[in-house]
């Protein structure tokens, strides 16, 4: 995996019950640096509220961090922002739709090879999932056709953001063990990093991090998950 990769990868933005990246705020900031910077933020997985709607959320909850500035689509296109931002934010949604709009859009290989050489990549939810491999392992619902599910391939892993273990009484259903599972039978050479609630990574200069929750659930082929809780027996997943 590239040096100069600097991924924070979250589960989600908001805890039940919390005002909207309450959670993810703080860990965004430190990853940061506290440092001045121009953001691009992908919108694109939003489903029932515009685009439009997805930036100014964002804008409202950095309004407190003068030195994080949310670039303007309406006077930029997200091909220029791309270029000349600081640091490349996703926000969660729907990972078939944000998919779609970056392969529509030919944005995918612009972010990967920005984010190669250095600059920040943040997402959460459906962005953190876009950053594996592929979308395989995400929670959604197939709303469109991505035309390939392949994704921007920043960690050498999948991800399942939003990840639980807990089952429903009475529902006949898979649980989510049961569809990582099922990935890992037809994919048996590729690892998934599962994402509790309020849990993410970061990987800067080398080093990955646990952010938030107590562990990571690591899920492999022909073997029981397990869950990390030192953060010092995760390095294996970007060597």
């Amino acid at each position: 995996m590239d040096d100069k990769k600097q991924l924070l990868l979250l589960s989600n933005s908001t805890q039940v019950g919390e005002a909207y990246l309450s959670f993810a705020k703080q860990p965004i900031i430190d990853f940061l640096n506290h440092r001045t910077l121009n953001i691009c933020f992908i919108p694109f997985a939003a489903v029932s509220f515009s685009t439009e709607e997805y930036v100014s959320i964002l804008v409202n909850a950095f309004k407190d961090h003068s030195n994080l500035h949310v670039l303007n689509t309406s006077e930029n296109s997200y091909e220029k922002m791309l270029h000349s931002c600081d640091v490349i934010i996703v926000g969660g949604g729907n990972t078939f739709k944000l998919l779609y709009e970056l392969r529509s859009r030919a944005l995918l290989s612009l972010i990967t090879e920005k984010v190669k050489l250095g600059t920040p990549y943040i997402g959460w939810s459906a962005g953190a999932n876009i950053a594996g491999l592929s979308i395989k392992t995400t929670n959604d619902m197939p709303i469109i056709d991505p035309n390939g599910l392949d994704a921007l391939q920043l960690v050498p892993f999948q991800i399942n953001p939003h990840y639980t273990s807990k089952t429903i009484p009475n529902h006949g259903g898979e649980s989510r063990d049961d569809r990582l599972n099922e990935f890992l039978t037809l994919n048996p050479n590729t690892l998934i990093a599962a994402l509790p609630e309020g849990s993410g990574l970061s990987i800067k200069n080398k080093q990955v991090r646990i952010i938030g929750g107590p562990y990571i659930k690591i899920f492999t082929f022909g073997k029981p998950a397990y869950e990390i809780k030192n953060e010092n027996e995760l390095q294996f997943l970007i060597q």
